[in-house]
């Protein structure tokens, strides 16, 4: 087999359009910041529940929250993406997000 037929086949194989790796690379960098917001939501969550804050640590730690869920709405639109898109399948495991 040549080169190019080597290549040619390869290329078959691997979806190498340069939109859909972009879109696939950027699904995965926000499906690893959606998985970090929601851990730091809900380690937020049981520090309130525990009032192991002050209101200002509660209010600050709220509006940062809701900030980041917002900025995080806002790059899935922008890339055309929707919550589910964000949620890998791990097969058996089931997927990787817990449903809101």
């Amino acid at each position: 087999m040549s080169e190019n037929e080597h290549r040619n086949l390869l290329a078959e194989h691997i979806d190498a359009d340069p939109d859909n790796v972009e879109k696939g690379l950027v699904s995965l960098v926000l499906t690893i910041v959606e998985l970090l917001r929601q851990l730091m939501e809900r380690q937020a969550l049981r520090r309130v529940e525990e009032s192991d804050l002050s209101e200002e640590q509660v209010e600050r730690i709220g509006l940062t929250l809701m900030r980041l869920e917002e900025r995080m709405g806002e790059l899935r639109d922008h890339f055309g993406l929707t919550p589910a898109d964000l949620n890998i399948d791990l097969g058996p495991l089931g997927p990787l997000l817990p449903p809101e």
